[in-house]
């Protein structure tokens, strides 16, 4: 498709976009980042701080980028130059980039979940923590890694390379609903084992202590995970708001896919931390192999762990599946919008950019956690807080004008919500972008710089 020869993919039915903005937030976010985070920033105390986050953060910016993808009906770099002009046009790059580097590490984390699913029907899972962690390690690198990484990407290569609505709507249309119904019927499940109540303490009775002695952690990692977890920074809302070929209530639209998402990190988490705490296993292990350690060692230690486990690595793949399709589509989005090249090889050629990318994370974990923390605590919010500012400061008028479509005269909420952006969203976003960004200085010259001396 020539730029201007053809008119642009729209979704079939708002259920279409829904679930698709559904399946992009309820990924890996959720299941593989949100117990970890959890666990590492203090339990109840990072909980409470994220739903926070997610009411006064989350749904104002949200909202923006659906009304910036509406308005313009491009892709995030073609968006901003339309919208905006100048140099801010090139904010735009911010999302490419942000969206091109996290699926590259998120395809092997995926690849990940597609093995230890595997294992479950196979060897099974280890009880003891430490040989846990050593099948970890050596599962997580090497030629096999690289490879589940391959097929991963070819996978979601192939889906969005059938366009929108036989790609990428007609399977969210399976996937999404296939993981509420498996994650509700694991929580129940999780609700009968004997370590339920201590864990629920954990997760559920916030310490406002450790939120006053911990605030410097907690607060870029919750602010990060918000962002992650909504698909927020990344290109992928605004991308997916144009393709509606609507006028529709996106406020509406906005809780709806807010409220799933929250539920489901949420449920995620009244199914880890029961696990763990029947096992033993302490839920504070810290870094991105936490559930492939931690909870593999829980289901190790379980009556019928193996197929526990396999039905929450295979829950965790699908999920996983469902939001890589929303980041490769923003990165593809931009070749054919604004490239003119067809919507197969341009899905050919940026899916193989992002596994040509993503081969250093599946060779070394240090390098894994080198692009995720650039992405999640920089680039991420970076790219979050520059939009926020750009629509909050220089395009008021014209998003209160682009929301009020399919709700009607907003009358004093638009204004509202416009100070909600420029405010509590800037501020937070400033306030975690500086803390990333010393935590990911802190990385650098710690871990790296160590991995660095005994590498070379």
């Amino acid at each position: 498709m020539g730029i201007g020869d053809a008119p642009r993919e729209t979704w079939a039915t708002r259920a279409g976009f829904i679930l698709a903005a559904v399946g992009s937030a309820v990924g890996l976010g959720n299941i593989w980042r949100f117990p970890f985070q959890v666990g590492q920033e203090g339990g109840a105390a990072f909980l409470l701080i994220y739903l926070l986050f997610i009411v006064l953060v989350g749904f104002p910016a949200i909202l923006v980028e659906f009304v910036v993808g509406r308005r313009t009906e491009r892709n995030p770099v073609g968006a901003l130059k339309e919208i905006a002009g100048g140099v801010w046009s090139y904010v735009g790059w911010v999302f490419i980039a942000t969206g091109f580097v996290i699926l590259s590490y998120y395809s092997v984390v995926a690849g990940w979940t597609i093995r230890y699913a595997i294992l479950g029907l196979q060897d099974g899972y280890l009880a003891d923590a430490a040989e846990s962690e050593g099948q970890f390690v050596d599962l997580a690198s090497g030629l096999e890694a690289i490879a589940l990484h391959a097929v991963f990407m070819a996978i979601v290569i192939a889906i969005v390379a059938l366009g929108i609505q036989r790609g990428i709507e007609l399977a969210v249309k399976v996937m999404v609903p296939a993981i509420v119904l498996i994650t509700a019927g694991m929580a129940v499940y999780a609700f009968t084992l004997e370590g339920a109540s201590e864990a629920y303490s954990y997760y559920l009775s916030p310490e406002f202590g450790t939120i006053a002695a911990e605030w410097t952690s907690i607060l870029p990692a919750a602010a990060g995970q918000a962002f992650f977890t909504l698909s927020l920074g990344m290109g992928v809302m605004i991308t997916y708001a144009s393709y509606l070929g609507e006028d529709r209530n996106l406020a509406e639209d906005g809780v709806i896919i807010i409220g799933f998402d929250t539920a489901i990190a949420f449920v995620t988490g009244l199914i880890v931390f029961p696990i763990l705490f029947t096992a033993g296993v302490d839920p504070a292990d810290p870094g991105a192999g936490a559930i492939f350690v931690s909870l593999a060692a829980a289901f190790g230690d379980l009556t019928l762990g193996w197929l526990v486990g396999f039905v929450f690595f295979a829950t965790v793949a699908i999920a996983a599946l469902s939001s890589a399709i929303s980041l490769m589509e923003v990165v593809v989005a931009y070749v054919i919008d604004e490239r003119g090249v067809d919507r197969a090889p341009a899905a050919l050629v940026v899916g193989g950019g992002m596994f040509l990318l993503g081969v250093p994370s599946a060779t070394d974990l240090v390098l894994l956690d080198l692009f995720d923390l650039f992405a999640d605590q920089i680039l991420l919010v970076l790219g979050g807080l520059l939009l926020m500012i750009i629509v909050g400061w220089l395009l008021a008028d014209v998003a209160i004008d682009e929301l009020s479509r399919g709700i009607g005269d907003l009358g004093s909420l638009g204004r509202a919500w416009i100070w909600a952006v420029r405010l509590p969203v800037i501020v937070v976003l400033i306030v975690a972008l500086t803390l990333g960004i010393l935590e990911y200085y802190d990385f650098l010259t710690g871990p790296f710089a160590d991995w660095i001396g005994e590498t070379f």
